[in-house]
């Protein structure tokens, strides 16, 4: 069976219900009302699975984070108000004043700037290396590390990280590995290849059409005999790890995180991901598609494409090898300065000029000016931002019409 087929009966069935509305219904209450004290005594110390408050959970958003969760084999989830949101609160549940993170690879800018400026200013520092320093990044490990971070494809640089030889260093030394998979939803499973948390901006493609900004994070269960040097490092969560089990990773980001920084998930967001899930495995299996045929005929034509299905690209084996199944929506085209860069946006027809990636038309957006404008120099050079670096997602519309476009804009 193809790999997207699957996920097409799986989610267009956890979607829709047997009986009564067929489409989720959307809860739209702050609060919740509990009936009596002895009620509300359990739904507060987690015996009663009842709605709390929506800051800490909505029925609808439950859905969705069941199904994002039976989505990327975790054990759950939790729906954020963004991608940031979903960052913030994967990383916060987890460090303390000065603890280390270890970050892989090309970052968003939001998330770097989290990790180099916000972070900061609470003590905790980040490491940044190159997807292919695996040996630099074991001896940068030490008593303080708490996180390795990566993108399961760099954004823009596109460089890809091998998952699995990372995720073996995670978790020989007993560290949480964390996976933005907001690129590859249904392409890479960062769970099976050996990530403790899986994070997405659903925003992107799970929704698809920018209309409702959310995040998630997917959690693997916690396994007590497999994972005791990992439970060990972090002795401050230790009696929330004796006390849930298998779902200590879930209870830790609610009761350390979404309590008190409330980045909880609007209900009638999470709807619209729900319906945007729906179609998630068709939008993906064309993109990929697509991505190909338009980096190959670009470079062809001699247009400066930065994605590894071309083979020059450093990572060509490795997308051949573990990306079977593609490397998400992005390519990116360097054209070489500022100036050409604007003339070919303005020139260009079909795309539209916007921060966001994976919607169902195709994106484009100078880096440099714009969401990397306030990086410094040696920031820049790491993350692969050039002076004419234009990042682009392609979306749904033919990729003929998309090649001959940029053709024409680029002359």
């Amino acid at each position: 069976m193809n790999h997207f087929e699957e996920y097409c009966t799986k989610l267009v069935q956890s979607v829709g219900n047997k009986e009564g509305a067929v489409s989720p219904v959307i809860t739209n209450s702050a609060s919740f009302a509990y009936g009596t004290p002895e009620i509300a005594e359990g739904i507060f110390d987690g015996s009663v699975k009842k709605p709390l408050y929506s800051r800490m959970g909505n029925p609808t958003s439950a859905r969705l984070e069941s199904i994002m969760a039976d989505m990327d084999s975790g054990v759950g989830a939790v729906a954020t108000s963004s991608g940031m949101g979903a960052v913030t609160l994967a990383t916060m549940s987890i460090v303390n004043a000065g603890d280390e993170i270890i970050s892989i690879g090309g970052l968003f800018g939001g998330t770097y700037a989290f990790f180099t400026e916000t972070l900061t200013r609470f003590g905790i520092k980040t490491h940044f290396f190159d997807v292919d320093e695996l040996e630099n990044i074991k001896n940068a490990i030490n008593e303080n590390t708490k996180i390795i971070f990566l993108e399961s494809v760099g954004n823009p640089n596109m460089r890809l990280p091998d998952i699995k030889a990372i995720a073996t260093i995670a978790n020989d030394a007993g560290i949480i590995l964390m996976v933005d998979n907001t690129i590859t939803p249904l392409s890479i499973s960062p769970l099976k290849l050996g990530a403790d948390i899986s994070i997405y901006s659903t925003t992107k493609i799970i929704s698809g059409n920018a209309s409702a900004l959310g995040g998630c994070v997917v959690f693997r269960g916690i396994n007590e005999g497999k994972d005791k040097i990992k439970t060990q490092r972090y002795k401050d969560v230790a009696k929330i790890v004796e006390k849930m089990g298998k779902m200590a990773f879930v209870a830790i980001a609610k009761k350390r995180a979404m309590r008190d920084f409330g980045v909880s998930a609007n209900a009638h967001a999470s709807y619209q991901t729900m319906l945007g899930l729906e179609t998630l495995a068709l939008r993906m299996q064309r993109v990929v598609k697509s991505v190909e045929i338009i980096a190959l005929a670009l470079s062809k034509n001699g247009i400066n494409v930065n994605h590894p299905c071309i083979e020059s690209h450093p990572h060509h084996i490795r997308y051949i090898k573990d990306f079977s199944n593609g490397c998400g929506t992005l390519l990116t085209i360097d054209m070489g300065t500022k100036e050409k860069a604007f003339e070919f946006l303005n020139k260009t027809k079909l795309a539209t000029l916007t921060a966001n990636i994976g919607d169902s038309r195709t994106l484009a957006l100078h880096m440099d000016s714009t969401i990397y404008k306030d990086i410094p120099d040696d920031g820049k050079k790491f993350l692969g931002i050039t002076e004419g670096l234009i990042r682009v997602s392609i979306g749904l519309e033919n990729p003929q019409d998309i090649i001959d476009d940029f053709l024409t804009s680029a002359k």
